[in-house]
């Protein structure tokens, strides 16, 4: 590229506003951030891994998601898909897809439904054993599930790629300025003869099963040497793809992903003795305590699950005695939760602390 090329591109990222500010609409696309840990065994929906980032297994066999070490250049981390068993004969409603979700009120910078609506480009890096077409859904969830279907291939085995995707902005689909699903994009790395039938749409077009996956030549499920990786992950205004946003810290993805899914400690097993929530038991079924344990505000009131000691679910200590279980939490709001209980067998008149996840994903 010539120097006047590579000004004349400036100033177009310049005047689509491209520098400066927080560009990337992707919570964590980097995947430094995974409370969850590994997760394997995978046959339906499932987070695991880095956070914000959703396998469906649909009739497709089954998977581990993990964060991965291997990363390209820039970076320490990547969402892995393992296959751990096989399916090499789809049947025509199989589905196998990686999710992100986003919030319809981080997306008004879109101006979708205007006639000022904004291109956006997502990019990545990407890697798998598996070469061949990929395909992207962008799935307007306000709007009777609106997609744009486009395509990329990976076409060295084993090797990191960068890929750009492109889709006009919609001038006709509003994305509420809420808390629910205003968009969602979907990596598709297997499917059935329902989702293929349909062609590629650049723009955004009314929702046919057969053009989830149109053009898909990959069925990442058949075989278990298969993995699938992805990290870098960014989307923004515009047309052009701008260099990565690193989040200013750790603490900082760490902090939005804990809008979406709490966990009380790092390592929950054994660490007990600093259980994040403490309550005082009034009798032998109800236990109060303070209603403000989460980090910050989550997206919504979550669900919340009891862990004791050991970190089995629905349990919590009493102090100097041991786990208790049959334990649920109640009196919760976005910031945290006043109140466990069990039908009976709470000791009255004692000090009961827990840890817990709360999950309020999208």
């Amino acid at each position: 590229m010539t120097k006047a090329a590579e000004l004349a591109k400036m100033g177009e990222v310049l005047t689509n506003s491209q520098i400066g500010g927080r560009r990337n609409i992707i919570i964590n696309g980097a995947m430094q951030v995974a409370q969850r840990g590994d997760v394997t065994g995978i046959t339906g929906e499932s987070y695991g891994g880095p956070d914000r980032f959703e396998l469906t297994a649909s009739n497709i066999g089954t998977f581990t998601v993990s964060q991965s070490s291997t990363a390209p250049t820039g970076f320490k981390n990547s969402y892995k898909v393992d296959c751990t068993t096989a399916d090499a004969s789809l049947g025509s409603e199989d589905l196998l897809r990686v999710a992100y979700r986003i919030e319809g009120q981080d997306l008004q910078q879109l101006a979708y439904g205007t006639s000022s609506a904004n291109t956006i480009t997502l990019s990545f890096y990407v890697r798998s054993n598996k070469t061949g077409t990929y395909n992207i859904q962008f799935q307007q969830a306000d709007n009777s599930s609106k997609q744009a279907v486009v395509s990329y291939t990976i076409s060295s085995a084993n090797t990191w790629e960068f890929k750009t995707i492109t889709v006009q902005g919609d001038t006709s689909g509003v994305i509420n300025d809420d808390n629910g699903e205003g968009l969602i994009l979907f990596w598709v790395l297997g499917a059935g003869s329902l989702f293929t039938s349909g062609s590629e749409r650049s723009t955004y077009t009314a929702f046919s099963n057969g053009d989830v996956a149109p053009t898909q030549t990959v069925n990442l499920a058949d075989n278990t040497a298969n993995e699938w990786m992805i990290t870098g992950v960014q989307m923004e205004v515009g047309e052009q793809a701008t260099p990565f946003e690193h989040a200013s810290s750790f603490g900082e993805q760490l902090s939005l992903c804990q809008r979406y899914y709490y966990q009380s400690a790092e390592d929950i097993t054994g660490q007990l003795d600093g259980g994040s929530w403490h309550g005082h038991s009034i009798n032998t079924t109800e236990c109060f305590g303070s209603g403000n344990c989460f980090s910050g505000y989550m997206r919504a009131t979550p669900t919340v699950v009891i862990l004791d000691s050991s970190g089995a679910t629905t349990g919590a200590s009493l102090l100097g005695t041991g786990n208790t279980t049959g334990i649920v939490a109640s009196l919760i709001s976005n910031s945290g939760f006043a109140k466990i209980s069990k039908s009976s067998g709470l000791t009255a008149d004692r000090e009961y602390q827990c840890h817990f996840t709360a999950d309020a994903e999208l």
